[in-house]
């Protein structure tokens, strides 16, 4: 029991908090809090997401906010008005056009559209290593970005995606970032994860183990996907508003500066990069608006919250390159040692597959 507790206390631990945050919001009545709570939720979802991936295979992917952005759209087709549709997203199929589907059915779609996609992508780019890997998922979000921008006749191009309802409050996102964190310590708990965690450590000894490495990276890929494409439909649905450029650039550098901040070893540091990022752009945004200092009005600078994070990237990288959590997880109880075989994740992983041969 003590070793069970120890093993998945550090998921119910982030839950209980982020759950924290919105109860203190809820009964306070701070709806201008509130939107960014919701926001932030929604980012912890991504984030989280991005974490499967680039956590525990070592390849940094930019194109994550791709899928994001496919799984928003995935939800404004299902639920935006169908007058608005019909009008301006002709090239929709019929059933899309003429219905405009409940919740569930859109979240399914946002979950279910990008992990297709990273199926049939990640066959063909997860093959490379390095940096060549990195590039072709950049490539992959460029992609993206142009297809969504310029096919008018489903996506409306580079005009706004309107009619979509907004059922998303912060209890909605608060499940869906939940849910996101526990499938996320599942897999890195799961022996799959552990195979994955080989392949970063050492890809030849994790080969010569038996590890199928490109098996291994495409189901983080394609799990990744899903849990972005979910923030990705969250996003629709609390914005009730959708423009392609929203999920390019600006988005992908944010979301993997929260993971880098925060510490892209562990789940812990995805959960505390969103948080730590919210909280000071927040802080510098505020500023940018200015607040009374006696009988002057003191403002920073426009742009101060770009600047901000920039320098705080920075510092995070010189002074702590393993982020915020150190790549440790949050946690009550110690467990005992033996939960990670000795000798890492190249180890355990050898074991599995020792285990595995014995079993056929």
């Amino acid at each position: 029991m003590h070793v069970f507790v120890a093993r998945h206390q550090t998921p119910v631990l982030l839950i209980v908090l982020l759950g924290a945050a919105v109860a203190i919001s809820e009964v306070g009545g701070l709806d201008a809090l509130q939107v960014t709570l919701v926001e932030m939720l929604i980012r912890v979802l991504v984030v989280v997401g991005l974490y499967v991936f680039i956590g525990n295979s070592g390849v940094i992917s930019f194109g994550q906010v791709g899928f994001m952005c496919i799984g928003a759209y995935a939800a404004g087709w299902a639920t935006a008005e169908p007058s608005f549709k019909q009008v301006m997203l002709q090239g929709l199929p019929e059933l899309l056009q003429e219905n405009q589907f409940s919740f569930p059915l859109a979240m399914a779609g946002a979950i279910l559209l990008p992990a297709i996609v990273a199926l049939l992508f990640g066959f063909a780019i997860l093959r490379l290593n390095g940096i060549a890997a990195s590039i072709a998922t950049f490539a992959f979000l460029i992609i993206v970005n142009s297809i969504y921008s310029n096919w008018d006749s489903v996506t409306a191009g580079v005009s706004s995606l309107i009619g979509i309802p907004t059922p998303v409050g912060p209890w909605v996102a608060l499940a869906f970032a939940a849910g996101g964190i526990l499938v996320a310590h599942l897999f890195q708990m799961s022996r799959y994860g552990l195979l994955l965690r080989a392949t970063r450590e050492d890809g030849v000894a994790a080969k010569a183990s038996g590890v199928h490495s490109v098996r291994m990276r495409l189901l983080a890929f394609v799990l990744s996907a899903a849990l972005v494409g979910a923030g990705g439909g969250l996003y629709a649905q609390f914005l009730g508003i959708l423009t392609v450029d929203t999920f390019y650039l600006s988005l992908s550098f944010i979301t993997i500066a929260m993971l880098v901040v925060g510490g892209m070893g562990s789940l812990t540091g995805a959960v505390a990069g969103v948080i730590a990022v919210t909280v000071i752009v927040q802080l510098l945004r505020f500023g940018e608006r200015g607040f009374p200092v006696g009988s002057a009005l003191f403002k920073l600078p426009v742009g101060s919250g770009e600047l901000g994070l920039g320098l705080l990237l920075a510092l995070i990288l010189i002074f702590r390159p393993n982020g915020l959590s150190g790549g440790k997880e949050l946690a009550l109880i110690r467990g005992p040692r033996e939960m990670m075989p000795e000798g890492g994740a190249v180890a355990g992983a050898r074991a599995l597959q020792d285990d595995s041969n014995a079993v056929a």
